[in-house]
């Protein structure tokens, strides 16, 4: 928890959003299951931290944890939790908590039509995620994934746009030596073939057959996520994968796995990291974060706060990345 809200902290479009009461207005008290509690405990932690007076003191989340559990009852007591799935369901309460939607809308029970071009097809499945799920946490976080399944038999291909909040990438085993992110990138967005029990049912063959499958980023949210899956299903054990990934800290490109030809805007720097050390079942974590205005990197480790080398900063721990979109503004 200490470890992903020091993340959260340091960034900067959230941030100023619940420091300087921005959200207050967004409250949704309508279809909120926590009626804004949650983001209202964020936000005293988050202003208690970026306080004049907070730097010889610790600040108490007892309020916040309470409100998480609350939403979230898998986080009751002290057990060992995954950050990864804590950011998620965090994240949720507190988009929940100022959802701009105060009313559910009828569902649309039609498909989008097959006719329309890829990108008036995105589009329409944008404004539907957006009938349900409006936000400026939606606004920060979200990006739009397309999922291309092409027939081996007919060639058609059927393409279905879904919303992310973070990218989940296996880490492809290696026998030795470090791996690259892009590999992993490279890894995830890779054609796949589903076939044999797989096999998914062609829309213009009406017949169950052997298809492609791959994916490709439509859009690019302003904070992108990465998860890194160190923790093996596959395993007997459920071991924990432990390599280095050489992720880069400014100017990560990802030009290559854009599904329109070079969007303008998808370069990211790094900017928060969730560490992980131990095995699956004990483990610490911890985060390097970069401060928004100084660009100072700092580790923190629940109550100790130090700088911290951004040499130091690619290692086995690393967990779950942060990364903000490198726009031209930013740099000004």
């Amino acid at each position: 928890m200490n470890s992903v809200i020091q993340c959260l902290s340091n960034t900067r479009l959230l941030l100023e959003y619940v420091k300087n009461d921005g959200y207050s207005s967004d409250i949704n008290t309508s279809i909120s299951s926590m009626k804004g509690a949650l983001i209202k405990a964020f936000s005293q932690v988050i202003k208690e931290l970026w306080s004049d007076e907070a730097s010889d003191r610790v600040v108490n989340t007892l309020t916040l944890k309470s409100q998480i559990q609350r939403f979230a009852p898998r986080f009751m007591g002290y057990s060992q939790q995954d950050a990864q799935e804590f950011l998620r369901y965090l994240l949720e309460g507190l988009h929940e908590d100022v959802n701009r939607v105060t009313t559910k809308p009828a569902p649309i029970l039609t498909e989008i039509d097959e006719k329309l071009s890829d990108g008036e097809k995105a589009y329409e499945s944008w404004q539907r995620y957006l009938r349900m799920d409006n936000s400026k946490v939606v606004d920060i976080f979200v990006g739009q994934l397309k999922s291309t399944l092409k027939c081996t038999h007919c060639g058609h291909c059927s393409v279905t746009f879904d919303p992310f909040w973070d990218l989940s990438l296996s880490i492809p085993q290696r026998p030795s030596g470090s791996l690259r992110l892009q590999q992993c990138l490279d890894h995830f967005t890779r054609e796949e073939t589903l076939d044999g029990d797989e096999k998914p049912t062609c829309s213009k063959c009406k017949e169950r057959r052997k298809c492609t499958k791959s994916f490709t980023i439509q859009k690019f949210p302003k904070i992108l996520v990465i998860h890194l899956k160190r923790f093996s299903p596959t395993e007997r054990f459920r071991g924990k994968l432990s390599s280095t990934i050489d992720f880069p800290l400014e100017n990560l490109d990802l030009r290559n796995y854009a599904a329109d030809n070079s969007p303008s805007e998808c370069r990211y720097n790094l900017y928060a990291i969730s560490n992980h050390s131990g095995t699956t079942y004990s483990g610490h974590y911890t985060a390097y974060c970069r401060h928004p205005y100084s660009q100072t990197w700092h580790e923190y480790n629940d109550s100790r706060v130090s700088s911290i080398s951004p040499k130091m900063l690619v290692s086995g721990e690393a967990y779950v990345l942060f990364y903000e979109l490198d726009s031209q503004k930013s740099r000004l």
